[in-house]
């Protein structure tokens, strides 16, 4: 029996911007129709800041069956260690057998940036030219990355508490990114006029007012996952279409809804829409240019199964990756 075993540079040439942000429009349309085995992560809370989820996945239009086990330490930065360490197990759906074993870490930042593309495609106006990231790490690279591959930006602002001068170092002209990137003095400076906005940071308060926000924008929160963190104040839930990767999930961990949702200034049915519903046409999205649109995601395993199962197919076709016999 083989095993063929994928690095994080194998991942990141097995698993391309574009195509994975296709998969994403796709697992989620197959989630939200009920064709996908994913059911709710284990979450072991190691210390008040460090977790290990555990998320089974079977996803059987494109995607792999599997499961990834994903550590999240907060603890680790100050320590000079990643936030972040995953690995991805895949299984031949057809066989039972051990198929493959991928580098988490930078699947998870592909796919997760590849949601937030595929909602910012699905949700944010044609026209939207201007973008603001929060957070300057692997997550929020990722984000910019998917944000100018579906839409012409021509402007990025990024506010970070510390590593802005790395991030525009790292991400100017990158791939479809533009040349200059301008880094802001306060959240204010930061989402004034923004068309599309994205939080990646580990902040448990918000991290902008939603009264700042300008009509008809778009934002994507992708760093707050548990019901305790808050990166989207309450004002912009509020003002907001709310759109959610899973409202299982989301009900369960979202702490920029469960918040407000407990506070009683929003309802259940507010988040009432997910992701693949407004793909397959049986919820509607965006209603007029001046509607303002919130993606919230924390992250589900059927993301891991539509990535993985693209890092297996072109990896093997590529050549990628270690071989080794079980």
């Amino acid at each position: 029996m083989e095993l063929r075993i994928f690095s994080a540079a194998d991942v990141r040439q097995a698993l391309p911007m574009a195509e994975a942000i296709g998969a994403m429009k796709t697992g989620y349309a197959q989630l939200s129709a009920g064709q996908v085995q994913a059911p709710l992560r284990t979450h072991l809370a190691v210390t008040e800041t460090d977790s290990t989820l555990i998320m089974p996945f079977y996803a059987p239009e494109g995607g792999a069956l599997g499961l990834k086990v994903v550590s999240v330490f907060g603890s680790n930065p100050p320590r000079g260690f990643p936030l972040i360490h995953a690995l991805v197990f895949v299984v031949d759906a057809a066989t039972g057998q051990p198929q493959a074993l991928i580098e988490g870490s930078a699947l998870t930042a592909i796919r997760t940036g590849a949601a937030s593309g595929a909602a910012t495609d699905i949700l944010s106006r044609p026209d939207a030219t201007t973008v603001a990231i929060f957070g300057s790490g692997v997550q929020a690279r990722r984000q910019l990355e998917a944000v100018c591959t579906v839409r012409p930006i021509e402007r990025v602002t990024v506010y970070t508490l510390d590593g802005a001068e790395a991030f525009v170092q790292e991400m100017a002209g990158y791939g479809p990114v533009p040349k200059t990137i301008q880094i802001a003095n306060s959240p204010v400076e930061a989402v004034r006029g923004a068309d599309i906005i994205c939080t990646a940071t580990t902040s448990s308060t918000p991290v902008f007012d939603g009264h700042d926000l300008t009509p008809g924008c778009h934002i994507n929160g992708i760093g707050s996952f548990t019901p305790n963190m808050q990166e989207i104040d309450a004002k912009t839930v509020q003002r907001s279409l709310v759109v959610v990767d899973s409202r299982e999930a989301a009900l369960a961990e979202a702490g920029d809804l469960i918040i407000p949702l407990n506070m009683g200034l929003i309802t259940r049915d507010h988040i009432g829409t997910e992701l693949g519903e407004v793909i397959n046409g049986t919820k509607p999205g965006r209603k007029d240019e001046s509607q303002i649109t919130f993606f919230k995601s924390v992250g589900v395993a059927v993301q891991d199964a539509m990535a993985a199962g693209i890092i297996v197919r072109n990896g093997s076709s590529l050549g990628l990756g270690t071989v080794v016999e079980l």
